[in-house]
């Protein structure tokens, strides 16, 4: 197995020096040993046919509606499809983050679970179109996954650039954590989280439940009647400072053997550990919040390991199928907790979390009847912060106006990012976006992979701490609704952009 690579922090990144495999550079340092290539290979002949084959089978072998029309058979293909490319990613020599989180989603949430519910015949939220909008679902998602798989192909064809002094910043280098800075994001962190806890009334609430959360913060007055801007600041700045400063510190204990000698950075460490663990737990959080925090500090802590980046992909399928679906226990009150009953183990895919494409379909459905919105959808999911108070016209969330439109109730729903710009832009529209997003994540996945070797910026790089960040985002920004989404992702960002420097630190300065 692949162990975590100690890289000095006196190894700083000489400005106008050639990237690591790029033309002039020296080559790339091997990303695995012999070892591993050996157990890839003896593992891809079973991992595919199981991805592929073998559990689409099980499903289809499932008893229910035994409907084989157009949606059923589409679905069927964009569920091998998206499990040869979530195979791909597994196997893949290089760490893809980025790309390798998106197929896992894909194939859990927009492949099984569907499949699952096209077979069995039932799903989680009504479908009050014609069957002709979830067949035009299914194939518009098969389209944009085929788009960002063009886009990342886009991007791996692109040679890497030779960076030069002024390409980047004054110093020409990648952006870096300034140490005074990252203090300030650490008593910031502190503060923060601080004004959190007493807000909502002590430690205490922070291990009840979801639900008395909700009501705390509800009661305290930060929130307006109509709007959540104010509860999305206080719970914003309340975790992701705290998560940002762990991850940091965490990737700084991995890759320096000087920073473990420190005893201030261990102290802080385990002060920030604690208090991720009162404010980030998965007891009061969301268990999407809960696994983006799981993925990005394993990630941190495991910058170069191959073997954690597989398994962590692996494990991901199984656990989406198995323990996923129970592990809303804390969501409620003791009492009030909804028990699931489940004669196999297909059954939560078609009862809760997986309407994903069912809400696609309602989604066309909604088009059809309204129109497109062309970009007023997206305007207030990045206006996030604009209080309605202020702009009484200011969108809902796309979940929520699709849902009243249905007649529901309950109308926390998802809208997954194929229904975002399929709202805004259409269908030629999101295929063009789509194949963006996968280009950028592919030049990402790439800045990462050579961020975390000896020759990148070292323990403080920036990217190797906002790439597992964003891949364990990603989750909640493939499910949607984006406006619900924006406010972490942008208090991340300016805390990213805070603390950053592209200034490089001479050898002579740091000894």
């Amino acid at each position: 197995m692949t162990s975590v690579h100690t890289s000095a922090p006196d190894e700083p990144t000489v400005a106008g020096a050639p990237e690591p495999g790029g033309p002039g550079g020296p080559p790339e340092p091997p990303e695995r040993p012999i070892a591993w290539s050996m157990l890839s290979r003896a593992l891809s002949v079973p991992l595919t046919l199981g991805l592929v084959c073998f559990l689409p089978a099980v499903v289809a072998a499932q008893p229910g509606s035994e409907v084989r029309d157009t949606a059923y058979w589409l679905q069927l293909v964009l569920t091998c499809y998206a499990g040869a490319r979530l195979a791909t990613m597994i196997l893949s020599t290089r760490r893809r983050l980025l790309q390798g989180v998106f197929w896992m989603f894909v194939y859990i949430a927009m492949g099984v679970a569907p499949f699952a519910q096209v077979v069995i015949g039932q799903t989680p939220t009504p479908m009050v179109g014609p069957r002709q909008d979830l067949v035009t679902a299914v194939a518009m998602v098969l389209v944009g996954c085929a788009a960002y798989d063009l886009g990342a192909l886009l991007a791996s064809r692109r040679p890497p650039r030779r960076r030069t002094p002024s390409a980047r910043g004054p110093g020409g280098g990648p952006a870096v954590a300034h140490p005074l800075r990252l203090r300030l994001l650490v008593l910031l962190a502190c503060a923060a989280s601080a004004f959190y806890v007493l807000q909502l009334g002590g430690p205490a609430v922070f291990f009840a439940s979801r639900q008395e959360i909700n009501e705390t913060v509800a009661a305290s007055g930060v929130a307006a009647e109509g709007s959540h801007v104010g509860s999305a600041f206080l719970k914003g700045f309340g975790q992701v400072p705290a998560l940002l400063a762990l991850l940091f510190y965490t990737r700084r204990l991995a890759t320096s053997y000087r920073a473990r000698r420190r005893p201030s950075t261990v102290l802080v460490w385990v002060a920030l550990v604690a208090l991720n663990l009162l404010v980030n737990n998965p007891v009061s959080n969301a268990r999407y919040w809960f696994l983006t925090v799981v993925v990005a500090f394993v990630f941190a802590a495991f910058p170069s390991s191959a073997a954690v980046y597989r398994t962590v992909l692996t494990a991901g399928v199984v656990g989406a199928l198995v323990l996923f679906p129970y592990a809303d226990r804390f969501r409620y009150e003791e009492g009030s907790q909804r028990t699931v009953q489940s004669a196999s183990v297909f059954d939560p895919l078609v009862t809760k979390d997986y309407d994903q494409m069912v809400m696609f379909a309602n989604t066309i459905s909604w088009v059809g009847t309204r129109g497109h919105t062309y970009g007023r959808q997206l305007a207030g999911s990045g206006l996030f912060f604009v209080p309605r108070a202020v702009w009484s016209g200011k969108p809902e969330d796309t979940g929520v106006r699709v849902g009243q439109w249905m007649g529901l109730r309950m109308t926390n729903l998802s809208a997954p990012l194929w229904t975002e710009f399929w709202v805004d832009l259409g269908a030629t529209g999101m295929i063009g976006a789509m194949a963006l997003i996968g280009y950028a994540s592919a030049r990402t996945d790439r800045r990462y992979a050579l961020a975390v070797t000896r020759a990148g910026p070292g323990p403080g790089s920036v990217l190797a701490v906002a790439a597992p960040l964003i891949a364990g985002y990603t989750f909640i920004l493939l499910r949607g609704p984006l406006l619900q989404a924006a406010g972490k992702l942008a208090i991340a960002a300016l805390c990213l952009a805070a603390i950053s420097t592209f200034r490089e630190r001479r050898a002579g300065r740091r000894r």
